[in-house]
């Protein structure tokens, strides 16, 4: 196999289809418009979601619900997996970041209660359930509240 004998896959390469370019191309005269109406001019057609006057399906349904666009999302963090971490290390979100714990540091780190903690460590976070509180403190470690 050389370089100049290399070619595209069969099918892979398909030309466009220029309309308006005569009657030969089967897509002559009304470039495949058809005769006249709304569709058939430029600048032709009906915006998204349009239903030919009928009232639209989003307009029809019922609005509800709220989207608090001031909302904190927090990535949460689970207690077992913080006995990856040798005893009396500090765990900040720079580390769980480092570590691959979490991708996104998002409006703080939650620490949950769920799993058992081994380690004494000191975490560092925004935000902490009461059980993980508790359970960080009976493993000897401590708390901060960033």
């Amino acid at each position: 196999m050389k370089l100049h004998t290399l070619k595209p896959a069969e099918g892979a390469r398909k030309e466009r289809n220029r309309v308006g370019r005569g009657q030969g191309s089967g897509n002559g005269k009304t470039s495949g418009r058809g005769q006249k109406g709304q569709k058939a001019r430029s600048g032709g057609g009906v915006r998204l979601g349009f239903e030919g006057g009928q009232q639209p399906l989003f307009r029809r349904l019922p609005k509800r619900g709220f989207k608090n666009i001031n909302r904190k999302e927090y990535a949460v963090v689970n207690l077992e997996t913080l006995n990856r971490f040798e005893d009396d290390t500090t765990v900040t979100p720079e580390l769980l970041q480092e570590s691959g714990i979490i991708k996104d540091a998002k409006s703080g780190i939650k620490v949950l209660g769920t799993g058992e903690l081994n380690k004494k460590l000191t975490v560092k976070a925004a935000k902490f359930s009461k059980t993980a509180e508790e359970a960080i403190k009976a493993a000897g470690g401590s708390v901060e509240v960033m």
